[in-house]
Formats: structure tokens, sequence, C-alpha cells
């Protein structure tokens, strides 16, 4: 028979992995619709404008259902938020694919953002139950290379699909993915044991989430976080796009290489959730700032050189995801969970995560005109400087934030 202590420890294993292939497997039914941009275009003459308008439906939905998600995990627990999540997410990927025209597209994807903004908020609550505010930052890293790692696979499996079978096949693949992994969660994701404080009364869960609410530096991470996402749901939606009409690559090989933007940031989340948790000078979001004051001028560099070699264009596109997605994960992750408290850290994480989707939103907006009057090589100024407001949105937090393990 295992003892306590073994069953705990296999416990938190199961928690941690179910909850790292979950969120992993949302990214393929999340980052489909960017590989397969070409083929629309071409195969239901859908322009630019109106492929900007279907991110604009999906990431509206996500940014609005950020917020109820959060609040209904910290109630309901994550086993049945995600599972049912990844379900629903399942069915609108399949309906996307079964469609031809715009609206009923938009419609598809509007679901499918509903569905897929119950991922974050779910899994990292389960993080949080299984980890302490001393290792927070590690595990949180070490657990966030899921959305690196989702993202690394998403985009060539379906450019792969695409070209074989057909834009459909692109999003009938993840259908069934999820499908399947959301079942799974609902029959194996376990229980919290680590903090069961987590679990709380309903009226302490109600007090910590109007807590959320209240708390001005939750309000600035998500306010920072705005400007993170908007940077990076540019890079993450429109890079297979740029790289095929700007740079001349086919859609499978403009596909392959803009992973190398996620897989940079497999290192920058890793690498940065360690420094978190072992620097005594640093807190978790002047870490973030300090990398973020890095990302600005490696956008502006990539705008001014124009990489056209191969080579380079990989090397540059993974120091950005190292870049970008090291704060991104530890100012929606880890900071936010420690700044609300365990009884609300589905409800803080969702909370600054949908504050930042409003950027992610807003770049569906903005990237085409800019790329139409000025050229695809001038969005990375504009990046650049979204990226330095992100850095301004941190500034006030900094004065009398200490690091975790100062106490």
């Amino acid at each position: 028979m295992p003892t306590e202590d073994e069953a705990s420890a296999r416990a938190r294993r199961t928690a941690l992995v179910t909850s790292w292939v979950a969120y992993a497997t949302y990214y393929l039914g999340r980052k489909a619709f960017s590989a397969i941009k070409k083929p629309l275009e071409h195969e239901l003459g859908l322009a630019p404008a109106a492929l900007g308008a279907i991110d604009t439906a999906f990431l509206a939905a996500y940014a609005l259902g950020q917020f109820a998600s959060g609040i209904v995990g910290d109630r309901i627990g994550a086993r049945r938020l995600v599972g049912w999540g990844m379900l629903v997410s399942a069915l609108a990927c399949a309906g996307f694919g079964l469609s031809r025209a715009a609206f009923v597209l938009a419609a598809w994807f509007v679901l499918n953002g509903l569905a897929q903004s119950t991922g974050w908020p779910g899994t990292t609550r389960v993080v949080a139950e299984w980890t302490t505010p001393e290792n927070r930052g590690t595990v949180m890293g070490l657990w966030s290379t899921c959305y690196q790692v989702g993202g690394l696979v998403a985009t060539p499996l379906a450019g792969w699909l695409a070209v074989r079978f057909g834009w459909r096949a692109a999003l009938f693949g993840p259908a069934l993915a999820l499908a399947l992994v959301g079942v799974v969660v609902l029959a194996t994701l376990p229980a919290p044991a680590l903090n069961p404080e987590t679990a709380g009364t309903a009226p302490s869960v109600a007090r910590a989430q109007l807590g959320v609410l209240a708390s001005r530096t939750l309000w600035l991470f998500g306010a920072s976080y705005f400007f993170i996402k908007l940077v990076r749901y540019a890079l993450l939606f429109w890079l297979p796009y740029y790289l095929a009409t700007a740079q001349g690559y086919t859609t499978e090989k403009a596909a392959n290489v803009s992973i190398a933007f996620d897989a940079g940031g497999i290192l920058g989340v890793v690498l940065i959730g360690r420094i978190a948790d072992r620097s005594r000078h640093l807190s978790r979001q002047a870490l973030s700032a300090l990398w973020i004051l890095l990302l600005v001028p490696v956008l502006w560099v990539y705008a001014r050189v124009g990489f056209g070699s191969l080579w380079l264009d990989v090397l540059v596109l993974a120091l950005l995801g190292a870049l970008l997605f090291g704060p991104d994960s530890l100012l929606s992750g880890a900071a936010a969970q420690d700044a609300a408290g365990p009884a609300a850290a589905a409800t803080a994480t969702g909370f600054v995560n949908g504050l930042g989707s409003f950027g992610a939103l807003v770049q569906g907006l903005v990237v085409p005109p800019i790329a139409a009057a000025y050229g695809w090589r001038a969005l990375f100024p504009f990046l650049a400087l979204f990226a330095f407001g992100a850095v301004v949105a941190l500034v006030p937090t900094l004065r009398s934030a200490k690091p975790p393990s100062a106490g």
C-alpha cells in the first residue's frame, strides 16, 4: 500500500501532467485558423479584413469568457470546467470545418472562443492547488511549456493537414484531439491535496473573488498583459501570413518557420520561472518588466534589418518568443496567483488574462490596416511601441513589491 505522501505525490504528478496535456491540446483548436488563412483566402474568397474579423469575433468571446470562467472555476473546480470546455471547443472546431459562409465561420469561432476561455483559468488553478508561493515560479515556468509545445505542434500540424487533405481537415483533427483529452480530464484529474484551502467555503471564495476586482496590482497586471497579448497574438495569428506574403514562403514552409517563435518561448518560460523563484531582489513583475525592455529593441531590429535568410528568421523569431513568452507566463500565472491568494487563483488568472485578451482582440483590428497602409514590415515598430506600453503599466507595481522568497 502506498503511503499518504506517496499517494499525494502521485496525485500531484497526475494533476500537473494532465493539466499540461490539456492546455497544450487547447492550442490545436486555437491556432489552426492562423495556418489556413491563405487557403481560405483562395478557396472561399475571404479578404484579409474578413479573416481579421473572424479573429476579432473569436478573441472577443475569449476575452469575455475569461472573466466568467475564472469565477466559475473557483466554484465548480478545474476538472469540470476544463473537461466540458474542451468538449465544447471540439464541437465548435468541427462545425467550423463543415461551414463555408464567413458569418457562419465567425459564429462557430465565437463558440470556440467561449469554450477556449475555460482553459487558462482552469488549468492554472490546478497548478495553484499543487504548488506553494516558494516553488510556484519554477513549477509554473516548466508547466507553461504546455502552450509553447501546443503552439509548436498546432501550426505545422494544421499546415500539414491542410496541404495533404484540405483546410477542413485542419479543423477536424484538433476537434478529435480536444474531445479525447476532454474525456480524459473528466475521468482522471484528481482533486487538490497540497493546498486544500483553495476549495474554501462559498463565502470565503466570494470574498477572495471580490478582492481580485478591488486589487490595484491585478488591474495593472491586466493593463500590462493587454499590451503583451496584443504583441503576442499579432505574431501568433499573422506570422505564417507575413512569412508567406512578405518573405515569399509557401503555406507549409511559412507555418514551419513560424514555430521558431513558440520554440524560443519554451526556453523563455522555463528560465524566467527559475529566476523568479531564486531572485532575492526582483519581484515577479520587475523581472517581467526587464524582459519586455529587452524585447523592444529586438522587435525594432527585425523591422529595420528585414531578414530574408531562413536561419536568421528562425533565430530572431526564437529570441522574440523567449523574451515575450517569459513575462507572459509569469504575469498571467504565478504573479497573478500570488497576488490573489489560493481561494481565488482561477479568478485572478482569468481576470488578468481576460483584460489581456482585449489586447489580443485589438490586434485583429490594427494589424490589417497597418499592413495595408505601410507594408507588413512596418508592423514590427508598432509592436515595439506596444511592448513598451506593457512596461509602463507595470511601473506603479514595482515600488512595494517583494520577491516571494523575501517574505
